[in-house]
């Protein structure tokens, strides 16, 4: 049987002691490929190191419509999208809070992520796409580096909601930024699954998560945001925790043998590896720009 190479990565990794430890939790149980990092949340610091030696690329989930820390440049999300369409944006400003979450990523982690998106999608929106890009190739060369398309993956038997939210979202810079990648020599996922309200419970998400399973094509991305109870996150802590649970669950092993899928990181020189298995450990990127 030839199986379809999915990458599943967890976001939010730093924003709460009960995200780490879910997070965590699926890492070593090889549920995970990859683990986007908040890196001025408040327990990012405190946890980060426990990343490694996991078989996950560990990577930058940049952050402008969180208030995370003193001096930090932040929006909510419709402000931070008009603006940018608007391109009202100060370029300088958004410029060097990229900087300083990419100087606190690597302070912490002690190298280079292996990959940037952003949460909420922000990395995908105008001024602030070409300012994210434009840092990367200074800082990086953009080696062996890959970063997050927003596309919306096949939505066959998904509600209506999901697949509006999930189109909305790649239509608010997915083409654009995936082109300007591209042109830069850096790697994207194919697709993104995962795109759903953040509510049902578990079953819910295990029934939608069969549904994004089935319609899996080779180098698609599950986006996914656990936890490891409902408590200590924020509003989304109880479906944060059914989450983790249908992640964690046996079904999930089976449902990826169902569809004809295996986990697979993303990074580049990462060997592509069936369910459960390991292969070798975190990758190591060094820091060009030291």
């Amino acid at each position: 049987m030839t199986f379809q190479r999915l990458s599943v990565c967890a976001d939010d990794f730093g924003m709460s002691q009960d995200i780490d430890e879910g997070v965590i939790a699926l890492a070593q149980s090889h549920r995970l490929t990859a683990v986007s990092c908040m890196a001025h949340a408040p327990w990012f610091e405190r946890d980060a190191a426990r990343l490694n030696g996991l078989d996950v690329d560990v990577g930058l989930h940049l952050t402008f419509t969180e208030r995370l820390g003193a001096r930090r440049f932040y929006l909510s999300l419709p402000r931070l999208t008009a603006y940018a369409y608007a391109r009202l944006l100060d370029i300088a400003r958004i410029t060097r809070q990229i900087e300083r979450q990419l100087d606190r990523f690597e302070h912490t982690v002690g190298r280079a992520p292996d990959f940037v998106d952003g949460h909420q999608h922000v990395h995908q929106l105008p001024q602030i796409r070409e300012a994210l890009l434009g840092v990367l190739a200074h800082r990086y060369g953009n080696e062996g580096l890959w970063v997050r398309c927003t596309k919306p993956g096949a939505q066959a038997g998904l509600p209506y909601a999901c697949r509006n939210k999930a189109a909305v979202i790649g239509a608010l810079g997915a083409t654009a930024f995936t082109q300007l990648a591209a042109a830069a020599g850096l790697t994207c996922n194919r697709r993104l699954l995962g795109v759903y309200d953040f509510r049902g419970g578990v079953q819910r998400y295990t029934d939608l998560l069969d549904r994004w399973l089935r319609n899996a094509r080779d180098g698609d991305l599950l986006m996914c945001h656990p936890a490891l109870t409902g408590t200590g996150c924020d509003d989304h802590a109880g479906q944060r925790a059914a989450e983790f649970q249908a992640l964690a669950s046996p079904g999930f092993a089976r449902a990826l043998q169902r569809h004809g899928l295996q986990l697979a990181r993303q990074g580049a020189g990462q060997a592509y590896k069936p369910f459960g298995r390991s292969a070798g450990g975190a990758s190591q990127r060094h820091l060009p720009h030291a």
